[in-house]
């Protein structure tokens, strides 16, 4: 008969008497996924900002670039006010609250809220909590990214991630950095045979390199740089008994 009493008054009290006798009861919050999705729609309001939803700079994006014409929210959490909304001037300057113009352009979310955070503590606050999010990416931008053609490389057999990685175009990637991206070495994986499968005129070409050589005694000279295309081949150590 008790359980039938404290049944009707969790339905007639919408359940939060049930929750309070569940000491492991947690309210069901926003997964990460949704709280990045939030942060990087397009806006429809002046307030509805992807900043608005944002309550610490741990979560904001650090891999795309803020770019000339992109849509951006910034808001101090001291300041309680709404998120200020704006689009990234030709110059690449947005106007921060309190400071005046920052560079965005080229800096991520993260780095333009610690730069603004730095400015805001020197004269106005004595902890500042900054938030951006780029709230609509720059139309143009969006058609750029999607003609670039990405290169990558893939690695296979006795490594920690198996798998495809891309090639970035700015920088130069040896086998053993390859290798480390990778997870590095599994257990039993042949360091001192890997393969690098190659593409040239004349059909494909066979690479071996001593990783181990390169790691633990320093060979930097034989430390390849990784091409477009290339298969990486880890193969498993042979035992003779």
């Amino acid at each position: 008969m008790k359980n039938v009493t404290l049944f009707l008054l969790s339905v007639l009290t919408g359940l939060p008497f049930l929750h309070a006798q569940d000491p492991g009861f947690r309210a069901a919050e926003p997964s990460l996924s949704s709280r990045r999705q939030a942060s990087t729609s397009a806006s429809t309001g002046s307030v509805n900002a992807g900043a608005a939803v944002l309550t610490s700079m741990d979560v904001l994006d650090n891999n795309r670039p803020i770019s000339a014409g992109d849509t951006i929210s910034i808001r101090i959490l001291e300041d309680r006010r709404e998120a200020l909304q704006q689009v990234v001037a030709v110059t690449g300057e947005v106007q921060a609250p309190y400071v005046g113009l920052v560079q965005a352009k080229g800096k991520t979310c993260r780095e333009l809220a610690y730069t603004i955070k730095r400015e805001l503590e020197k004269n106005f606050f004595k902890n500042a909590t900054v938030v951006i999010a780029i709230d609509r990416i720059n139309p143009d931008d969006l058609i750029r990214e999607k003609e670039v053609d990405l290169d990558f490389y893939v690695v296979f057999g006795i490594v920690a991630r198996q798998g495809k990685y891309d090639l970035p175009a700015n920088e130069d990637i040896s086998i053993s950095q390859a290798i480390l991206r990778a997870g590095g070495f599994a257990q039993f994986a042949n360091k001192e045979k890997v393969k690098v499968i190659r593409k040239t005129p004349q059909g494909n070409k066979t690479i071996l390199v001593n990783v181990d050589g390169i790691m633990r005694q320093g060979d930097l000279e034989r430390d390849i740089f990784i091409r477009k295309d290339d298969v990486i081949i880890i193969e498993e150590l042979n035992w003779n008994f």
